[in-house]
């Protein structure tokens, strides 16, 4: 059965959510497909521990302010997940759970979104898939012959499952200090190892300031200036406060990378080994677009080409959520409502839609 929309966002994430609040104010008909049986998104999957790296009113979606969380300047996860719930609830946005997207297809003046569970055909797209379905491995030596458990930041939830273990944490920005950080204060003594010595903002620094950074960067780059370097020009890691605690206590004290691993341990370029009963990649993610490979947009490196959020060889089709190449901070809650407005007005135009 072929259902249709004017426009289908995929992903009902923050992204997607944001998306569908300026659709629906400029009252143009869509539908938005989640493959998650619950509201949320991917922050129904993170650690326990998680904090938001800003207070809650510099981490809203547009139209509603999180509310603070009792006791709590930073939100953790689950207080996220369910200001997301009640975000999809309170504007009525047309989210259908657990429908997963296969593929994107043209098909003639329509795009044919393919799902688990039937078709949908549509005017315009917007994919607003993020990144966590796509964890990043890198490539080192000894992987796989490593006898130990694996495991990546997504598959990480408590320090309590590594009780008495010895654990390598591998990456330099925020999400392996925090999982370092969370291990260290559990006393699990793990060994953190990362690829440069890390880098930390200023105590003072968090997402607010991230964002504007981000925003001026876009704005320079946009009036032909100089590129600031984005916000990794200030830093990697936020001082949040468990990790502040742990760095300043001295229990994260970094490693150099090593050289590979070995089936008991990571192993150095000088000899030096570390026994290992577990390694936690805390290496990122790459774009989840896979379902856009029927319209051959990706480039030689990886991504699809955007003019701002519109993929540069399709017009029918926007790009939501990211990262800062489809919009300033718009992987963040606070910063994806501006080119998630800037997106559904392009998508207006294309449809002859008039909006105020």
């Amino acid at each position: 059965m072929t259902q249709h929309a004017d426009v289908v966002v995929i992903g009902g994430g923050q992204a997607g959510l944001a998306a569908g609040y300026h659709l629906r104010r400029l009252g143009i008909e869509h539908v938005i497909l989640d493959a998650e049986a619950a509201p949320g998104g991917a922050w129904q999957h993170t650690w326990d521990s998680l904090r938001l790296f800003s207070p809650a009113q510099y981490s809203s979606l547009p139209g509603r302010l999180m509310p603070v969380q009792v006791g709590e300047l930073y939100p953790d996860a689950a207080h996220v997940v369910a200001y997301l719930a009640d975000y999809e609830k309170r504007y009525e946005l047309p989210v259908h759970h657990g429908t997963r997207v296969e593929g994107v297809h043209r098909d003639g003046l329509f795009l044919r979104v393919e799902t688990d569970s039937g078709s949908w055909t549509a005017r315009a797209v917007i994919s607003a898939t993020g990144t966590w379905t796509r964890p990043f491995l890198p490539a080192v030596p000894g992987r796989g012959q490593y006898r130990g458990r694996q495991l990546h930041t997504v598959q990480y939830r408590t320090p309590s499952e590594f009780a008495g273990q010895r654990v390598v944490v591998v990456g330099g920005g925020n999400s392996g200090a925090q999982i370092a950080a969370d291990l260290a204060h559990a006393d699990s003594h793990p060994t953190w190892v990362t690829q440069r010595p890390p880098r930390y903002l200023a105590d003072d620094i968090d997402g607010r300031a991230l964002f504007d950074h981000a925003t001026a960067r876009r704005r320079a780059l946009d009036e032909g200036r100089t590129d600031s370097g984005g916000v990794a020009s200030l830093g990697d890691i936020v001082a949040v406060p468990p990790v502040r605690s742990a760095r300043d206590a001295r229990l994260l004290t970094a490693k150099p990378m090593f050289a590979g691993l070995t089936a008991t341990g990571a192993v150095w370029a000088d000899g030096t080994r570390a026994e290992a009963d577990a390694v936690i990649w805390c290496t990122g993610f790459r774009p989840a677009l896979a379902h856009l490979a029927p319209m051959r947009l990706r480039s030689t490196w990886g991504h699809i080409e955007a003019v701002g959020t519109r993929a540069a060889d399709e017009a029918r089709l926007h790009l939501l959520g990211y990262g800062d190449w489809t919009g300033p901070a718009s992987a963040t809650l606070i910063g994806v409502g501006r080119p998630a407005r800037d997106a559904a007005r392009q998508i207006a135009d294309l449809l002859g839609h008039q909006y105020g």
